[in-house]
């Protein structure tokens, strides 16, 4: 915790939590942009899949095993280098990664960028985590951590119709230019809004730019590792990010082919549940402020996300499919808007991006399989359904994880 920083207010102490959030945004638009042309049959003729539901489920998996190891294995640098450097450099690849997918018809060239991006964007919560819990006091960090993870539901919440948008009026490839564009905006404000952020440096190594000795770090590490409560977080986490990644990826085929929405109806209605994930995290950044209870919340949230998405399936009514995905977005927004701070709970500042890199790649790397997964029941089964039931049985049973820290956080 950070105790030790002086509780800073006003708008401008609130800017490096904005700039992380414009991260967050368009991290996101380049994870789910490619869902939506799961639907596009130019795109499958162009990568040679036709509608092979397991080929396209891997350009999303093989980006979120490639995410979780990174997560995992780099986000450790940014413990030692200064991470507004490292977030600056991965924005600029994302955007360099985007652009050359913008000129791929290859499937198999496109799986490997896919994988390359997700090696880059990788470290991004890891880093902002740590920027977060080095720049904001234990009463803000629900607050702060929330404004970066607002980005993910914005990010769905714009990406999906912004995509669908281009699409319709273009053709697939202007998807990924725009958003190779869109890179160049994120990377001003990057260098803008996080100029005079000055990091705590926990060891001072004689101006060489590293902020804790390796030697410290796996010391550190070794702490971290044979902490029960740490594990517990993580392996609820895994059930969280299942919920997301599987829903996002499935949502617009699931919309439009199982339930019978068109492109233009799906922009719409596709917004209505992020926007609900968006008031969630809001509500549930202040609610968790105030109270402190961050495990209570945390697992209230997903819980209710995934009785609420069992009650979706049940739907036949457009309306109805919505409102319950909408609940059950809203809860996990809710829920989700604690679990960084819960993290900063059960760890210590010297290890903050390597928790957070573990915690956000195990998650990642874990939850990776669930697009492919769906998409091979929704192929043996032709129901698109049972595929959201396996979500919803996933972060019912997974919420269970936080039971014993439910007192003590």
């Amino acid at each position: 915790m950070l105790n030790d920083v002086e509780e800073k207010k006003g708008l401008r102490h609130w800017i490096p939590a904005f700039v992380l959030m414009a991260c967050v945004v368009l991290a996101f638009f380049d994870k789910i942009s490619i869902a939506v042309l799961f639907s596009d049959p130019h795109f499958q003729d162009a990568m040679g899949i036709a509608q092979d539901k397991a080929k396209l489920g891997w350009l999303m998996t093989s980006f979120l095993l490639a995410y979780g190891f990174s997560s995992v294995f780099l986000s450790f640098l940014g413990d030692i280098f200064n991470p507004k450097k490292m977030l600056f450099w991965s924005v600029t690849l994302w955007g360099i990664l985007m652009l050359f997918m913008g000129f791929t018809t290859h499937y198999g060239t496109m799986l490997f960028l896919r994988v390359l991006l997700g090696i880059a964007e990788g470290p991004l919560f890891a880093l902002a985590y740590s920027i977060v819990k080095q720049t904001y006091t234990d009463h803000q960090q629900a607050r702060a951590s929330t404004m970066f993870l607002l980005g993910t539901p914005i990010g769905a919440f714009l990406g999906f119709p912004i995509t669908a948008a281009v699409l319709a009026k273009h053709d697939w490839h202007g998807t990924f230019f725009v958003m190779a564009g869109l890179t160049l905006i994120v990377m001003i404000l990057v260098v803008v809004g996080l100029r005079n952020l000055k990091l705590r440096k926990t060891i001072d190594l004689e101006n060489s730019g590293k902020r804790v000795s390796f030697q410290d770090h796996v010391f550190n590490t070794k702490t971290l590792l044979k902490n029960g409560s740490f594990w517990l977080v993580c392996f609820f986490n895994i059930a969280l990010m299942t919920y997301l990644w599987g829903l996002n990826s499935w949502v617009p085929s699931y919309l439009m082919q199982d339930k019978g929405f068109n492109l233009k109806e799906f922009g719409f209605y596709s917004s209505l549940p992020f926007i609900s994930m968006l008031i969630g995290e809001v509500i549930g950044a202040v609610f968790s402020d105030k109270l402190g209870k961050r495990a209570v919340q945390v697992f209230g949230g997903l819980l209710v996300a995934g009785i609420s998405l069992y009650v979706m399936v049940a739907m036949t009514n457009p309306l109805l499919i919505i409102a319950a995905m909408s609940v059950s977005a809203m809860s996990w927004g809710f829920g989700v808007a604690a679990v960084f701070a819960l993290l900063a709970r059960v760890t210590t500042a010297d290890v903050g991006a390597t928790a957070g890199g573990i915690f956000n790649g195990l998650a990642n790397f874990a939850s990776a399989i669930a697009p492919v997964l769906i998409g091979m029941i929704v192929m043996k089964t032709g129901s698109f359904n049972l595929g959201i039931t396996f979500l919803a049985v996933v972060a019912v049973a997974g919420s269970f994880f936080l039971a014993p820290l439910l007192k003590r956080y």
